[in-house]
């Protein structure tokens, strides 16, 4: 007789509960198919199938990043299964420019084995956003998205690959009824901080009069607010498109555009959302989500080069071209912890003065820097002129190398989500110069919650962070006891994403739920 020790007994089961549970999900789910007899045996056909997974995003640069780190995370988290990254024809024809995109031909597959398949949005050739309003953008995306969206599922299908699950990002809630028509369940995957989420979802349904007290305080930014479950907040900590309050508004869009997504969350019961955040970070906002039927499971930090091969880490298809300088030749030559990262992402702009002001704030300061700064975004201004003091400036980079660079001591940012947990996860403080969007939130999770960063003052004529305020910010965020507290969250960030980590756990439930 074979005795097992109480550890191998504990192992087994937990193997036979898992089983029971995988199995319990498939009768579940095949019974729930009982009124629908013509999907029936579709669904009975992929159990016991290796799933697929299709992840569908909003063509930018912020939001494809976030969704490129899953489809990588779900080849690591389902070993054999399919993956599939659809955007815009317009946005592929940038990544893979030598592929000569076609929404109906294109079929690349990367060197990590996520294959692409674009859709329309309607302009294939690119959007001129300063020849048209933003509506006439959106209604094409949804119209002809949702068309053309639909032919990729069918010619997936129609080549014995049929999609299992599709999973999409924000501005894109049709891509749910899309998905159902082709009998395919849908799960969204939220690309912003979970206190964002919780804040949208309280801010729409008028919690505690939120709506109200936002529209009462709109031209106070410093006004303060409560969120059901969160700690206090500033009106400037909100997302900024609370504060519109005219259909006319170029941003409008994104406030109706959120709002659709949580009806289409409100139309199922107990919906399950992807969060690209992680339990130590954001436990109370996920908690009052939850608390009010919406299951947001923590996946995050959703970072390809955690625990990544080398191959992934390489896999850099960007919308914009990276520099040619050799900057990371150059910060290999620097002293640890003494460069300052400044970018301000892909869709900031920068005036004039506030090119300038960085400039003399960085000169002052002494410290070597390396500054990306694309050409569209700093008008006649010559990059050469701006390295005054032992600094680099640069069109584009590999931001995760950048930030995981020993000789990265700040990161002076916009804010945006995957610049924020990119810092996190490489435990480099942050200087946040928030503009727009989710931007304002970020900064106050990284100033008041983790405390591993400062957000700077601007200037209330224009906004600009002026020189003496930027010196200032870089010292605070360097000192040793902000260091120390990166350093710590550096560690709980990568932990969550480790095997075994509870982010780790929580999209391999997500995973085994599909098979």
């Amino acid at each position: 007789m074979t005795h097992r020790n109480p550890t191998q007994q504990r192992r087994t089961h937990i193997d036979e509960l898992q089983d029971t549970l995988t199995c319990a999900r498939y009768c579940t789910r095949i019974a729930s198919l009982a009124a629908m007899p013509a999907m029936v045996a579709q669904e009975v056909e992929r159990v016991g199938e290796a799933p697929h997974f299709l992840v569908v995003t909003y063509p930018a640069q912020g939001h494809i990043n976030p969704a490129r780190h899953l489809a990588l995370r779900l080849l690591r988290a389902a070993p054999g299964a399919r993956v599939s990254f659809s955007t815009a024809v317009s946005a592929c024809r940038k990544m893979f420019p030598e592929d000569n995109v076609d929404a109906a031909a294109m079929d690349h597959v990367d060197g990590t084995g996520v294959r692409y398949v674009p859709f329309s949005d309607g302009f294939d050739d690119g959007f001129d956003w300063s020849a048209h309003d933003s509506t006439d953008y959106m209604s094409n995306l949804k119209v002809v998205g949702a068309r053309t969206l639909g032919g990729v599922l069918a010619r997936l299908r129609d080549a014995g690959t049929p999609v299992t699950q599709v999973v999409y990002t924000v501005l894109l809630s049709w891509v749910a009824g899309v998905a159902r028509g082709h009998g395919v369940p849908a799960a969204a995957y939220w690309i912003q901080p979970a206190t964002v989420l919780a804040s949208y979802f309280h801010f729409f349904r008028g919690t505690d009069g939120l709506d109200q007290a936002v529209a009462a305080a709109a031209s106070d930014p410093w006004a303060d607010v409560r969120v059901r479950g969160l700690p206090p907040m500033r009106v400037r900590d909100l997302p900024s498109f609370f504060t519109i309050t005219s259909d006319d508004h170029p941003h409008a869009f994104v406030l109706t555009a959120f709002r659709e997504l949580l009806d289409v969350l409100g139309r199922e019961d107990m919906p399950t959302v992807l969060a690209n955040t992680f339990d130590a970070m954001e436990s109370d906002a996920v908690a009052t989500l939850r608390q009010h039927g919406i299951d947001v499971v923590p996946i995050g930090p959703v970072l390809s080069f955690l625990g990544t091969s080398a191959a992934s880490a390489n896999n850099n298809n960007d919308l914009f071209k990276e520099d040619g300088k050799g900057y990371l030749d150059w910060l290999d030559a620097q002293e640890a912890g003494s460069v300052v990262y400044i970018s301000f992402g892909s869709l900031s702009t920068m005036s004039k003065r506030q090119i300038a002001e960085v400039a003399r704030g960085m000169a002052e300061s002494g410290r070597p820097f390396l500054w990306v700064l694309r050409k569209d975004n700093r008008g006649e201004v010559d990059g050469d002129d701006l390295c005054t003091g032992g600094g680099m400036v640069v069109e584009w980079c590999d931001q995760g190398k950048v930030l995981s660079h020993p000789a990265v001591g700040c990161f002076v940012t916009h804010c945006g989500w995957n610049s924020t947990l990119e810092s996190v996860a490489c435990g480099v403080p942050i200087v946040g110069v928030p503009q727009w969007t989710d931007q304002g939130t970020n900064a106050w999770l990284v100033e008041r919650k983790l405390a591993t960063g400062v957000r700077a003052a601007v200037s209330e004529k224009d906004g600009v962070l002026e020189a003496d305020e930027l010196r200032r910010c870089i010292g605070f965020a360097t000192s040793d006891v902000v260091r120390a507290k990166a350093a710590l969250w550096r560690e709980k960030a990568r932990a969550a994403a480790a095997v075994g980590g509870l982010s780790e756990r929580n999209l391999r439930a997500f995973v085994a739920g599909n098979r």
